[in-house]
């Protein structure tokens, strides 16, 4: 006995298309994380301060400033490397390189620099970077509401 199963063709599994007014909205999802990080972190920094004494804040509000210019930078690159033809991909293909590692050269100097201030501050920096991700789960939860409220 041979068991077998067929794959559905096209027409028993049409594409669902999104809607126009779905897509708008998911193409806003980067300016609204972006516009989330500052509100998250000035929140985040009072409350660094308050719990934790103003070395930590100082350091989680570098760690802030830090990961938000390394977004930048990663949205950035990211956007260029889509834009780009085949004879663009050759001479940009340095340059794109050279901008990501830059990013750790950056966290890696103001972690020393950090350091060598106070150690608490190096935690506060360490906690800063991750910014982008509690900034990219608001992004979620929102993104969620959305979908079971207007049904997008």
């Amino acid at each position: 006995m041979s068991i077998g199963f067929q794959l559905p063709s096209d027409t028993e599994n049409p594409q669902l298309e999104p809607s126009p007014q779905a897509e708008a909205f998911y193409a806003g999802a980067i300016g609204r994380i972006t516009s989330y990080m500052p509100v998250l972190g000035g929140i985040f920094t009072l409350l660094c301060w308050w719990r934790f004494g103003w070395q930590l804040a100082v350091g989680f509000v570098v760690g802030c400033l830090v990961a938000h210019l390394n977004f930048h930078w990663l949205k950035r690159v990211v956007t260029t490397l889509a834009n780009l033809t085949e004879y663009d991909r050759r001479k940009a293909g340095r340059g794109a390189v050279l901008r990501f590692l830059l990013r750790y050269v950056l966290i890696a100097v103001a972690a020393y620099a950090i350091l060598r201030v106070s150690t608490s501050s190096l935690y506060g920096m360490l906690a800063g970077l991750f910014l982008p991700v509690a900034a990219i789960a608001c992004e979620a939860a929102y993104e969620v509401y959305v979908a079971l409220r207007r049904g997008l």
